[in-house]
């Protein structure tokens, strides 16, 4: 019986991830491309920087981006950020329900470390610890410098597999690297463009 929840509980947050990811993404690429097709003529108020008509559905849709915060702000305001929290709290879920409560079956590997209490440990280290570094790093001179922040957190990214991979499975040592990295972007998300995004708003 609790074999058969288990599955149906791994199923279920395992589509919960890979529906709010697809999510996520796909809001990243939309704005990516509303940003490109944003258009302005001699009609273009003051104050904004372009505007985007579109059809979808049998619906016209006129989307207008302004240079910095307008005057005023509807009541109800739509925020971009459920997406990246669900993503990730899914994705700490999986690992946790997949890797860390069957961390005999999954990450443990002959030459690493015999204690899966012990994996666990390195694993949840690698997840939390990286964001700590990355955020060092970004606070750093190198957040002024994005190609050198790039390589350094290349290679960071690359030596932690590397050390991960001698002791845990190589599955384990790459699934959490994917879930450091996730914790980054969500990280990032939280921290810092939502908080900016509620000052602009105030």
């Amino acid at each position: 019986m609790y074999a058969h929840l288990y599955e149906w509980l791994s199923l279920f947050i395992r589509w919960l991830h890979v529906v709010a990811g697809i999510a996520w993404i796909g809001d990243s690429f939309y704005f990516m491309w509303l940003d490109a097709s944003l258009r302005s003529n001699e009609d273009t108020p003051e104050g904004v920087k372009g505007e985007s008509w579109s059809v979808h559905g049998g619906g016209f849709y006129r989307v207008i981006k302004f240079q910095n915060a307008p005057k005023t702000l509807p009541e109800h305001l739509h925020w971009f950020m459920w997406q990246s929290y669900t993503t990730w709290l899914s994705g700490l879920s999986l690992l946790i329900v997949v890797y860390w409560l069957q961390a005999k079956a999954w990450m443990l590997t002959p030459g690493g470390v015999e204690s899966a209490s012990t994996a666990v440990g390195i694993g949840a280290a690698t997840v939390f610890g990286g964001f700590f570094v990355y955020h060092l790093l970004c606070k750093s001179p190198l957040g002024k410098m994005p190609g050198v922040l790039g390589v350094t957190l290349l290679a960071f990214s690359a030596s932690t597999a590397y050390g991960l991979e001698q002791v845990i499975s190589s599955r384990a040592a790459y699934i959490h690297i994917g879930a450091m990295i996730g914790t980054w972007m969500a990280g990032n998300v939280f921290m810092v463009i939502i908080p900016n995004q509620r000052k602009i708003v105030a």
